[in-house]
């Protein structure tokens, strides 16, 4: 049985069964190194007042750590991940609690050797580095993914973006006299797909060209390049623990670069989310590759550089209370999914490309949890209802640092809304075709800076729903300072951009720092939006066999947190992930309540 089953059980008994488990690395559980937990005792006063239906009611919690237990032969070759392990129960009760957290230390007394009178000292020593140690691997991934990297200036990479377009239409315009068509289909001043398919030599022969041709926020996404081919021959799924070689799960978790193709035409249902490992590509051209069709779909989560290029993506499903593999040597629970397409959860470096999205229980593109470096281009959507969501909820601080660009793409038929709906960070949306909406094209909340460029919008017949954009939840009083732009874009049928932040000073430079190309160019840019050599729209339900589509529906939107981890942190919180309907949230007050824990600790506490 895994440890942690759920989150929906208290701290309380996820501390019991830890402790009645002295050591958990035993096969299966996948969990090197870990310290056996009686180095670590915790214990918290009144744990009667808390129950696992109810949200935790202690107002001032007492958390104990006591320092003779920690004083242990093994406690000095700890390593970063057995303390990390260890502490993971502490991070469970931090991260329920609001109101900070006291903490109280106690030294054993000298009993017994005449040297025991000095690890007074080194216990403290040791609490602190402990306290430092937990501040730090407390941190959630995506935050401490923004402290540790720097951010690419995002009018810098505007600019660049606009200068790949009017190089690619210069050649366009040189090859054809202006005609678009020639070279293939290829020349259609998309540079995309300028890149790999006007490159003079056969794709088939040098796929791996494709990584050198992203633009955008996710222009640095390397996928598999470098690495060997893996052929996909075998379109089944029957253990998600252990894949059989020749299976898009076998070559998804391998470790180093790698670059899947497929053999051939083939439907993927999978019975559990697909975990991809960094650096990889999975590349449909050249064969008719649809997953999900009533499986599970594709998560990426606590990892870089992946392309998903060409293949059909629809019709996903929620799966999960089952162990799936996320690498050769690792493992563990996952929990109940959302259903989405393809879920991003604080990953980074994520390219997809030429992809036919519709159809899944949640959304069809969802990143969250800090997921930033993202391009989403020439793909189609269509036949759903919350398109892509950009950001985990309006609280969700470690979400300012999320770059999209989203450009290229056509948002088809029987779209309602989230094309996308973004939350803080900086999204470039640039030269899309929208055919139409229900509800409207571009959400958002907590003040993201939203530039829209050169996009085709056209508003369907409902007078009420002619708006592009929408503020979700929030007042005109509050938005009024939002740095929204749309420059270049061509309204239709009585679409209308309601701009905002005029005169104000942005967190980046102005919006609109860049001329874009012409809406007039979207049907060039957008012609081979979807899946390259077939049908991009995935709606015809008779084509999939055995697909309840009434079942499946258009969508229910959600805050992306249940099969991707949830709450859980690190690679623990991605194999134990939590539900996504548990109530605690990583807020910044508890984050900066443990930093001074820490700082205080360091002075107050260290005996020099």
């Amino acid at each position: 049985m895994p440890i942690f089953p759920s989150m929906k059980h208290s701290p309380f008994s996820l501390l019991q069964r830890l402790k009645q488990t002295p050591s958990f690395n035993k096969q299966g559980s996948h969990l090197p190194q870990v310290i056996p937990f009686h180095l670590l005792s915790l214990s918290l006063s009144s744990p009667s007042e808390f129950s696992p239906s109810s949200p935790p009611l202690l107002s001032n919690p007492k958390l104990q750590i006591k320092s003779q237990e920690l004083h242990h032969p093994a406690a000095d070759s700890l390593s970063k991940s057995t303390i990390f392990h260890s502490l993971t129960v502490l991070h469970t009760l931090l991260h329920c609690y609001k109101n900070p957290l006291h903490l109280q230390f106690s030294t054993p007394k000298s009993t017994q050797e005449p040297a025991a009178a000095m690890a007074g000292p080194v216990e403290s020593t040791r609490i602190t580095l402990l306290l430092v140690a937990a501040t730090l691997l407390l941190l959630p991934p995506p935050l401490a993914a923004s402290l540790n990297s720097s951010l690419p200036d995002p009018a810098a990479v505007v600019a660049d973006f606009h200068s790949k377009v009017a190089t690619s239409r210069r050649r366009m315009q040189k090859a054809d006299g202006g005609g678009g068509g020639g070279g293939g289909g290829c020349l259609t001043g998309n540079p995309i797909d300028h890149c790999w398919r006007c490159a003079g030599t056969d794709w088939r022969q040098d796929r791996q060209r494709l990584a050198d041709c992203g633009i955008g926020f996710g222009r640095n996404a390397m996928g598999g390049k470098g690495g060997p081919v893996y052929v996909v021959t075998d379109p089944s799924d029957g253990d998600p623990v252990n894949p059989a070689p020749g299976t898009l799960r076998y070559g998804a978790i391998q470790e180093g670069p790698l670059w899947i193709v497929f053999a051939g035409d083939m439907t993927i249902r999978l019975n559990e989310e697909l975990l991809v490992n960094s650096y990889k590509t999975i590349d449909g051209r050249g064969a008719n590759v649809h997953v999900g069709a009533g499986g599970a779909c594709i998560t990426l989560q606590y990892v870089s550089n992946v392309i998903i290029h060409n293949i059909h993506v629809h019709d996903c499903v929620p799966a999960g209370n089952a162990n799936v593999r996320a690498s050769p040597t690792h493992y563990g629970w996952r929990t109940r999914s959302d259903g989405d397409g393809i879920s991003l959860y604080s990953a980074r470096d994520v390219w997809v490309d030429h992809c036919a999205l519709s159809r899944c229980a949640d959304g069809l593109i969802d990143a969250i949890m800090g997921s930033t470096a993202i391009t989403v281009s020439n793909s189609y959507f269509s036949h759903h209802n919350e398109v892509m969501l950009l950001g985990h909820s309006d609280g969700y601080l470690p979400d300012s640092a999320m770059q999209v660009t989203i450009a290229f793409n056509h948002f088809g038929i029987q779209l309602v809304q989230r094309m996308p709906r973004c939350r803080r960070g900086y999204f470039h949306i640039v030269n899309n075709d929208y055919t139409a909406w229900e509800m409207y094209a571009i959400g958002g909340s907590a003040s993201p800076t939203i530039n829209s460029q050169g996009n085709r919008y056209i508003a369907p017949a409902d007078p009420n729903a002619k708006e592009v954009t929408k503020r979700v939840d929030t007042e005109e009083g509050q938005w009024a300072g939002w740095n929204w732009r749309t420059e270049g874009d061509m309204m239709v049928n009585g679409a209308f951009f309601v701009p905002s932040g005029e005169g104000l000073e942005a967190i980046y430079d102005k919006a609109s720092s860049t001329d874009p190309k012409s809406s007039a160019l979207v049907d060039q840019l957008t012609a081979g939006a979807g899946v390259l050599g077939g049908p991009r729209d995935n709606g015809e339900a008779a084509a999939y066999a055995g697909v309840n589509y009434a079942g499946v529906g258009t969508g229910g939107g959600g805050g992306g947190g249940a099969g991707a981890g949830g709450m859980g942190y690190g690679y623990l919180g991605m194999v134990y992930g939590s539900g996504g309907n548990w109530s605690c949230r990583a807020d910044l007050t508890l984050q900066l309540t443990s930093l001074f824990l820490a700082l205080f600790a360091l002075i107050c506490l260290h005996p020099l």
